[in-house]
């Protein structure tokens, strides 16, 4: 190759499915007016329910309806909230967003996190409150609103499974909807309780059960939306077995400043620095790397900068076959992350 430079910085956009088949079997490519219209439906149960299960929970003085229909308003802004980000992040990259508006989908799981964990504490604060002192609670009220409630809130969970769930923004709207659903037949049980034996306390512990799941939820879309503002690689794919398999690679040397992050939900991107033997082929190395990383993990957002082992520094030719490995001066010695060789200096 004399004659041409070496050095190739290229980015392979594919026009194909970018992440993992999710939860309901959708691809990320899934419509997203398709997703709109099965979450707008959603959205116009929970709020017609939710305005009549205000006026019963106080009516029959039940904590675990008013709880439910606190829940039923995060449900209701959840929803709003992820069609707003699905908007904004079908918005054309532009200016400074190199990415568009991607992430709004994940600060959109991320405040529907919060909502859950925030709530849950104030739900549990009433809920132990009133497990010290239980007031009358009308628990004939309770189990029909609550059977209502389990009715309603199917119809709305289906709704939400129609939706691309491998995107974490409608997955914590999901989460919202069906967690109402697991609250609602634990409401109904307390309802039933109170009403075949007068045991008022049933109402405080069914809220507390609801709590115990608006925790776990939150938590979990904190923890999934906090690592991919954290760029820390998507769940399930491992660095140092990526690296190990394209070190593999015949002809590849050594790879650092290997970098696996997720752009959003369901698009995994990587980035590396890869060195070849000094007869090696550029072009053909990377076309092969690009099409494993694709094949192997799903990644076709993929950036190499594929050099010959030597380039950059005359020396590194005189290390190789010696005591000590060739030392990165191309990256002036300061490489992001751990160095993966082939060969007696692999890691």
């Amino acid at each position: 190759m004399a004659g041409h430079d070496h050095r190739h910085s290229d980015r392979q956009h594919e026009p194909h499915d970018h992440g993992v088949k999710g939860h309901g079997g959708h691809s990320h490519g899934v419509a997203a007016d398709a997703d709109r219209r099965w979450l707008l439906g959603a959205l116009a149960l929970i709020v017609v329910f939710m305005a009549g299960e205000v006026v019963a929970g106080f009516a029959a003085q039940s904590l675990a309806l008013i709880s439910d229909a606190a829940h039923m308003l995060t449900d209701a802004a959840s929803i709003v909230l992820a069609l707003v980000a699905m908007r904004l992040a079908a918005r054309p990259a532009r200016g400074g967003y190199t990415y568009g508006l991607k992430r709004a989908e994940i600060l959109s799981a991320q405040a529907n996190g919060v909502t859950l964990l925030v709530l849950s504490a104030w739900l549990g604060y009433e809920a132990v409150t009133r497990l010290l002192n239980p007031p009358e609670v009308t628990g004939s009220l309770v189990l029909i609103t609550a059977l209502i409630g389990i009715v309603v809130n199917l119809a709305a969970t289906w709704c939400m499974s129609k939706a691309n769930r491998t995107s974490l923004n409608v997955e914590g709207a999901f989460q919202h909807v069906l967690t109402d659903l697991y609250a609602f037949i634990a409401t109904a049980v307390a309802g039933l309780i109170m009403l075949t034996t007068g045991f008022e306390r049933a109402d405080a512990i069914a809220s507390l059960f609801v709590v115990a799941l608006m925790l776990r939820a939150g938590i979990g879309l904190v923890r999934d939306s906090g690592r991919i503002f954290l760029e820390a690689a998507p769940a399930g794919i491992d660095p140092d077995v990526v690296a190990d398999r394209l070190i593999a690679a015949e002809q590849v040397v050594e790879i650092h400043d290997l970098h696996i992050w997720e752009i959003t939900s369901g698009q995994p991107a990587l980035s590396a620095h890869i060195l070849v033997a000094p007869d090696g082929d550029c072009h053909a190395v990377r076309r092969g790397l690009q099409r494993r990383l694709r094949e192997d993990y799903r990644i076709t957002h993929a950036t190499l900068q594929v050099d010959h082992l030597g380039e950059d520094d005359a020396q590194e030719l005189l290390q190789i076959g010696t005591a000590g490995p060739p030392s990165p001066e191309h990256c002036g010695g300061d490489s992001h992350g751990p160095v993966h060789r082939s060969g007696p200096h692999e890691h």
